[in-house]
């Protein structure tokens, strides 16, 4: 099943510790990169994971976002150092006595005072164990977008593949007329030239032009190469290495066979077949 590199996934749930929130965004890429924005509070998580994306993927950069907004419940569970309350209020009282003009801080001020209150510890390891088990959900859910690309990505893939197939067939069958034009042009060029044809000479000529233009070899190279696309194209494991250099051979016929072009219709089916194979490569790009 093909995969592509470019997908998106989003997943979030609530918990009493909070929502957690992951986004994981994949692009093509030669090799796995990823990389990660994370709280610090996950921030030793990281390398456990980075090794989760390991085990599920095999090429892309994947960038993955983990945020955590705490509960309401979480946010009003709050603590009063109360020495420390004490104490700013020991100072406040004695710098009023010093300058009775200045106002007393009412409670807002005195709770916004830092370390004044605090907020109850989360659980280091509940978070931990709930954001890898929904990084799991994010993953394998990315893994499915990929999938759903890739379908799509295999279908026009394969529809390219039978258009070059219908158009090496236009180009074979196309030869003997070829080769019989040719004959025609060479014997209307000597009846023009009014000379004794030597028809040994002729037919020597003949030969050499018809070897100089044959594109049988790479008339069966592009056979082949598509008979592998089919079976790539068919394959469980990652194949985008593989499509991509079938893709580089598949136009290093069509380049040559270009060249050895003799008449409009080969060139332009030469031609197609370099657009139709540009159209695959395209495709290919971002196929794991």
């Amino acid at each position: 099943m093909l995969k592509s590199m470019t997908a998106f996934a989003r997943v979030d749930e609530n918990h009493p510790i909070g929502s957690f929130v992951w986004e994981v965004r994949s692009v093509n890429h030669r090799y796995l990169e990823v990389g990660f924005r994370l709280p610090e509070v996950l921030r030793s998580s990281e390398f456990d994971l980075r090794k989760q994306v390991q085990k599920l993927l095999n090429r892309g950069k994947v960038d993955c976002t983990f945020r955590l907004k705490t509960t309401a419940a979480s946010d009003v569970n709050l603590s009063i150092n109360e020495t420390l309350l004490d104490r700013l209020l020991e100072q406040t009282q004695a710098l009023r006595d010093k300058a009775p003009d200045i106002a007393a801080p009412n409670a807002i001020e005195l709770l916004s005072w830092p370390g004044v209150t605090e907020q109850a510890q989360i659980d280091q390891a509940e978070l931990t164990k709930t954001a890898k088990q929904l990084f799991d959900k994010a993953i394998r859910s990315l893994i499915e977008n990929r999938e759903m690309e890739g379908d799509r990505m295999r279908e026009l893939i394969a529809q390219r593949g039978s258009a070059l197939q219908q158009l090496v067939g236009i180009v074979r069958e196309r030869r003997p007329e070829v080769l019989s034009a040719i004959r025609i042009k060479l014997m209307a060029r000597i009846e023009e030239m009014k000379v004794d044809m030597d028809t040994n000479r002729f037919e020597q000529e003949l030969v050499m032009i018809a070897q100089k233009l044959d594109v049988d070899e790479e008339l069966d190279r592009l056979d082949s190469h598509l008979t592998e696309l089919d079976d790539v194209l068919a394959s469980d494991k990652p194949v985008g290495r593989r499509l991509d250099f079938l893709m580089q051979e598949l136009n290093r016929e069509a380049n040559t066979l270009s060249s050895k072009s003799a008449d409009i219709i080969t060139t332009q089916a030469a031609v197609d077949m370099k657009v139709n194979i540009e159209q695959m490569r395209e495709q290919v790009q971002n196929i794991e």
